[in-house]
């Protein structure tokens, strides 16, 4: 199997755009054609949720190259929301799309291999690409040491299969331990970057980029940019786009000069589009919803051209 890197690479190429279209469902925020009614029962509420996924990977699908499940929505639904999950995210592959797994995993010894061999690999059962969950990616979690990164980066190179890696993130509070001095003159976001880096540098493909990416926010400009340059091996995940306030001008901040390097991230400015005054016209409230999210997907490729 090509590996991850390359293969985001030819997808970003292919679409002309670095756009993550982020599937983060709410019963609560499904549009009224969809919405489960009160005291509905968990099965009709996961009937709901699973069919509102199914039509946002079908509407962009032939737009971008990329969809990142956040598995907390997912499993907050309890056994049936996680069997939703799986069926998603082989929908999303069988579609044509890479998937990323956003469940920032992270442990240490055979708990962190089993993770690894739970999400990582999108090939056929019975190949060593095969894993019961099929992403193509995974998020995880390097904070309780950089020898809990060698089982995933190990998955990545049998499954070709890649991983991002949690270094500047998004929210508020991120400075409390990222952005702490080490001695050595680096902040701990910065240490986890060059760690990153060099596992990266290790598996590049021909167009310059590996198989071990980092997560790192729209919403910290100054350290995206910082980090590209610290990081030129490295694919860079950009949430924090759109409604956490990350602009285009921001996370372009992030890409090189071909559009590579990095994708975008979008959730709640995308699925829930049809929640917004600007796309909100009285076709678009009931069955047509999905031209909403559309134009939004359509509207955030524009921004990043």
């Amino acid at each position: 199997m090509i590996p991850f890197g390359q293969r985001l690479a030819l997808a970003v190429s292919q679409k002309k755009n670095p756009v993550c279209v982020g599937i983060d469902p709410r019963a609560s925020s499904l549009p009224e054609s969809l919405k489960p009614k009160s005291g509905a029962s968990p099965e009709s509420i996961i009937e709901s949720i699973e069919k509102f996924c199914f039509e946002i990977v079908d509407t962009v699908a032939d737009l971008v190259p990329i969809v990142k499940p956040q598995s907390a929505f997912f499993e907050e639904l309890g056994p049936l929301g996680m069997l939703a999950l799986h069926r998603i995210v082989r929908y999303a592959s069988q579609r044509g799309l890479l998937v990323v797994m956003d469940a920032k995993r992270g442990d240490i010894g055979t708990t962190a291999v089993a993770y690894a061999n739970a999400y990582l690999g999108a090939g056929a059962p019975g190949s060593p690409a095969y894993s019961p969950w099929g992403a193509d990616a995974l998020t995880i979690n390097p904070y309780l040491g950089a020898d809990t990164l060698e089982p995933f980066t190990q998955r990545c190179a049998s499954s070709g299969s890649g991983v991002f890696v949690l270094v500047k993130t998004s929210n508020p509070g991120s400075s409390f331990l990222q952005d702490q001095p080490l001695e050595d003159g680096r902040t701990v976001s910065q240490k986890v970057a060059d760690t990153v880096e060099s596992l990266s540098f290790a598996t590049r493909g021909e167009l310059g980029y590996g198989d071990i990416g980092a997560v790192v926010g729209a919403t910290y400009p100054k350290q995206l940019e910082e980090m590209r340059t610290r990081m030129p091996s490295t694919w860079i995940l950009i949430p924090g786009y759109g409604a956490q306030g990350g602009s285009a001008q921001d996370v372009k901040l992030g890409l090189d000069t071909r559009g590579l390097g990095a994708i975008v991230n979008s959730s709640r400015g995308i699925i829930f589009a049809y929640e917004q005054t600007r796309y909100q016209t009285s076709p678009y409230q009931a069955t047509r919803w999905t031209e909403s999210v559309r134009k939004a997907t359509l509207d955030m490729i524009e921004a990043l051209s």
